[in-house]
């Protein structure tokens, strides 16, 4: 892993409008706590009242009395009701930990974010240079806002079934053969594995061009808080930041962040993010999610410390996985990609080959087995991740491999990715098919349900990801040719596998545009 020397942390205790309190106040969570120990009689939603009596009794007695209590809905006073509440400070203190102009807390996920970036950066022009290895809710916010998408692709470890990022030579070329003029670039780093792209020369390149950058980060909330992790890209020069604080930051699933960039672009987007927000928002957000975003800045921001002890437990982990015969690191190989700057040290894709299973095969054995939950898995690979300022002893995890490594280790051709490859039975990522319509028209047209054989050749009216890592294969307006339809219905029969926006689970149809 990088260590960044001359890169100070960026966190609230450096430039705090809050000064002293930063690191142990979390203002919304701490204005729910006091509200929930008031002896209040609610009567109005949400309909448990925050007692245990009545129809509430069997949520009281699942998660218990004080969550009940929490569960305050929108505006309260105290909380969020009026000017300068508690959950405005606790927007500031978030926007001023992670270096942006504002932030927004999300409670329906890095999704909501990728939407509302979408409808945002419409109101700058329809053409959008997006990474083909995003993620699918970004395709469903460029049909919501009628965008006009081109594609970059990210470098590919075919083998190892690895998607990283892109260069800055390869994002102006895509932005030059674009056939309108690019008004905003959406680009992925950190990748699900880890590796870390150049935003910096990454923004100069689209706002060489006149483009906003936007950069999906859902797996780089920590980012920047640590002098041994890569800087946040709310620092780099993007103008809008994804995070999903859930992923490794320690928030509740479901909750995430979305920043605006101090940059040339601000003033546009905000007034466009901010509407956007409020379309893609619940009216009744969850309370517990936003304190968990709050509680989760507050950590961050005063946990140097553990983060160090935590970084060190990893250091140990990595050099026991490249000591051993029997594993590896493949992140150790990413900084020889052109496109790679960094890695995050808190992923840890490891080569399983040696069991003489495929990854998804081991994933399901750990999972069913031995009680261990790896993040995800490739034919070659399994990816494990360590929350922020965790430890925990990865023994088990070992001795469950070799002990499924034991058990194959006479399987003839065992032990290499082709073979590991060839035991998936999932065949290499497709190329994508040619885009003969907007993805906004195609998923708007009339449309009709045929077999798969013969969607081969039709245009797709659906976005059709895999998961993981839930990157759209198919988008609206696309041709669906043969090797997609037999990578899809391999995944699909995967034992860990399913495609998000499939007609049915074995993908046997395909919803396409009617002739």
């Amino acid at each position: 892993m990088t260590v960044h020397e001359d890169s100070p942390m960026t966190s609230a205790s450096d430039h705090s409008a809050f000064p002293g309190t930063a690191k142990t106040y979390a203002p919304y969570a701490d204005a729910l706590q006091a509200a929930a120990k008031r002896d209040s009689l609610f009567l109005s939603t949400p309909g448990h009242g925050g007692t245990t009596t009545g129809i509430s009794a069997g949520q009281a007695e699942f998660f218990g009395e004080h969550t009940l209590s929490l569960d305050i809905p929108p505006l309260f006073d105290g909380i969020d009701l009026g000017v300068d509440t508690p959950k405005d400070e606790a927007l500031q203190l978030a926007a001023e930990a992670w270096g942006a102009r504002r932030t927004w807390f999300l409670t329906n996920g890095s999704s909501q974010g990728n939407r509302m970036a979408a409808l945002a950066i419409g109101t700058l022009g329809t053409g959008v240079v997006t990474q083909r290895s995003a993620h699918s809710s970004f395709i469903d916010g460029i049909v919501l806002a009628g965008l006009n998408p081109g594609f970059v692709s990210p470098n590919v470890d075919e083998v190892n079934g690895i998607a990283h990022g892109v260069t800055p030579d390869s994002l102006r070329h895509t932005i030059a053969a674009h056939p309108e003029k690019v008004s905003a670039v959406y680009l992925v780093t950190p990748s699900y594995f880890g590796a870390v792209a150049d935003v910096s020369a990454l923004a100069e390149v689209a706002h060489e061009a006149g483009a906003a950058l936007i950069i999906d980060a859902a797996w780089g909330a920590h980012f920047g808080f640590h002098p041994d992790l890569p800087e946040s890209p709310v620092t780099l020069g993007a103008d809008i930041v994804i995070m999903s604080t859930h992923k490794l930051a320690g928030s509740f699933t479901q909750s995430a962040l979305l920043h605006l960039g101090d940059t040339e672009f601000a003033n546009r987007l905000e007034p466009a993010l901010a509407r956007a927000f409020m379309m893609t928002a619940s009216t009744s957000e969850n309370a517990h999610l936003m304190a968990s975003i709050d509680i989760a800045r507050r950590d961050l921001v005063n946990s140097q410390d553990a983060i160090a002890d935590s970084l060190d437990n990893i250091r140990q982990i990595r050099a026991r996985i490249e000591g051993s015969e029997h594993y590896h690191l493949l992140s150790g190989d990413f900084m020889n990609h052109a496109d790679v700057v960094d890695i995050d040290p808190f992923r840890l894709p490891i080569d399983i080959t040696s069991t003489g299973l495929d990854g998804h095969a081991v994933r399901k054995r750990l999972t069913e087995e031995f009680d261990i939950f790896a993040e995800m898995a490739t034919a070659t690979t399994i990816v494990a991740l360590i929350g922020i300022g965790k430890s925990p002893d990865l023994g088990r995890l070992f001795d469950a491999l070799d002990q499924i490594r034991a058990e194959n280790s006479g399987t003839p051709g065992a032990g290499t990715a082709e073979s590991a490859t060839r035991a998936s039975g999932i065949p290499a990522l497709p190329n994508a098919g040619e885009l003969v319509a907007l993805p906004r028209d195609a998923y708007f047209a009339e449309s009709e349900l045929v077999p798969a054989a013969e969607a081969i050749g039709r245009t797709s009216v659906s976005s059709l990801a895999a998961y993981p890592p839930g990157i759209p294969n198919v988008l609206p307006g696309e041709r669906i040719t043969a090797e997609t339809v037999e990578f899809l219905q391999a995944v699909a029969a995967s034992p860990s596998g399913h495609v998000r926006g499939g007609v049915d689970a074995t993908l046997s149809m395909f919803r396409v545009l009617k002739d």
